[in-house]
């Protein structure tokens, strides 16, 4: 009897060493895929955004793209969305992939994929402002279309010379046309007001004139939301939301950018960025999950374009190292992008947060909106040579965290 219970003591104290190694060792198991390098971790993002892509780009360039697209959205919505949702699906994915489409064509493999792209795109830009195409798209009838007239200038706006300045004449016409036309939508007081002023800022810039009005009050009506701590309401009120990330930290830095004016107001909008940037990279888990909270889920890892934008652009935090936001936003794409039900059986998008989840897609979602995500692969504009995708990942924020390593005390800014 003896021998038999101190069998059992043995097998219960050798479970417990067990279980504390796997739990000793968890910390460092956390990470997915933590042995690849930049450069596997970079042609894996070019190939996603290629998939992602695809479907959309393909069917356009062919005039198909209302013929074959499928619009997955809220009962009782079908008909309104589908005067809007081919604009959305369009001008979200450009604005995502311009940056990497800037970086050109070359000889290299990822450089002929660019060029593969780009004859599509621009063959896009064709088909969606040329009234005699079946593709022609909406930028004018109800509210939706001036949000994503705002997110095709932002894809022109970050690829001046491979996507406008490829357009031939009447295509670059028909777009400036397709833009002005949607003044005529009011926006509300909210984030929506810099959609208006990203139209006016494309406008500018492409064709020398813009609504000046428009711009200004956006910015300075945001100046006037803002909360503290590098966060700005959406309108007067707070919401506790990803859209400082989705519209309005991108967008103003860029509106500004654009237009050259206000230096000192662009000095404290990229400060509060950069703010926000570094707040964003501590809400990746040290899993690469982050919280489902807010409006607008269905957008996926859309809602880190303002840490993409900020590392894009070098305006990356002190503390925040180019290295852990390549290993943390890979790390999101890659967990989200690979959950079952992501894509249907043609290779399009489906409403969810983790794989296929239509509930979770408010009345204002459908098929088109969900390409928003796209705007997660910014970094890609760094060209390949970039120190960014150099030098083994390093542990971002909150991996640092839970396995019990030193991080710098977080701080917010006094204004």
């Amino acid at each position: 009897m003896h021998s038999i219970k101190l069998i059992k003591m043995k097998l219960f104290f050798t479970l417990l060493l067990v279980l504390s190694f796997q739990l000793s060792s968890f910390s460092s198991t956390i990470s997915i895929d933590s042995n690849k390098t930049g450069v596997a971790q970079r042609a894996y993002l070019v190939k996603t955004l290629c998939k992602i892509a695809d479907p959309v780009l393909v069917a356009l360039s062919k005039n198909e793209l209302k013929k074959t697209m499928p619009v997955e959205c809220a009962p009782g919505t079908l008909e309104g969305r589908k005067q809007v949702t081919y604009l959305e699906a369009f001008g979200r994915l450009l604005a995502g992939m311009a940056p990497w489409l800037e970086l050109g064509p070359d000889d290299t493999t990822e450089g002929k994929l660019r060029k593969k792209y780009l004859d599509l795109a621009l063959q896009g830009l064709h088909n969606a402002t040329d009234p005699a195409a079946a593709d022609y798209m909406n930028f004018n009838k109800g509210g939706q279309p001036l949000v994503d007239a705002a997110f095709l200038s932002q894809a022109l706006l970050r690829a001046p010379t491979q996507l406008w300045e490829k357009l031939d004449k009447v295509t670059q016409q028909n777009m400036i046309t397709a833009l002005k036309s949607s003044r005529v939508i009011r926006p509300y007081e909210s984030n929506w007001l810099l959609f208006s002023a990203m139209v006016e800022a494309a406008l500018l810039k492409f064709d020398g004139a813009a609504d000046q009005m428009r711009i200004d009050y956006a910015v300075r009506q945001h100046m006037k939301w803002y909360k503290g701590d590098g966060i700005y309401g959406d309108g007067e009120n707070f919401h506790y939301d990803y859209y400082n990330s989705f519209v309005i930290q991108p967008m103003l830095v860029e509106i500004l950018q654009t237009t050259g004016n206000e230096k000192e107001i662009y000095k404290e909008v990229l400060k509060r960025a950069q703010r926000y940037a570094a707040i964003q990279e501590r809400l990746i888990s040290a899993e690469g999950t982050f919280p489902a909270i807010g409006r607008s889920l269905a957008y996926r890892f859309g809602a880190f374009q303002s840490l993409a934008q900020t590392a894009l652009t070098k305006s990356l935090p002190a503390e925040v190292k180019p290295q852990q936001v390549r290993a943390a936003l890979y790390t999101v794409i890659k967990k989200q992008i690979e959950a079952p039900g992501t894509f249907d059986d043609k290779g399009w998008l489906q409403i969810g947060f983790y794989g296929h989840q239509p509930s979770i897609g408010e009345i204002y979602i459908s098929t088109g909106s969900l390409y928003l995500c796209s705007q997660g692969f910014l970094i890609l504009g760094l060209n390949a040579a970039d120190d960014f995708w150099k030098g083994p990942d390093a542990e971002w924020t909150q991996r640092k965290i839970w396995n019990g390593r030193a991080i710098p005390i977080d701080h917010s800014i006094d204004h």
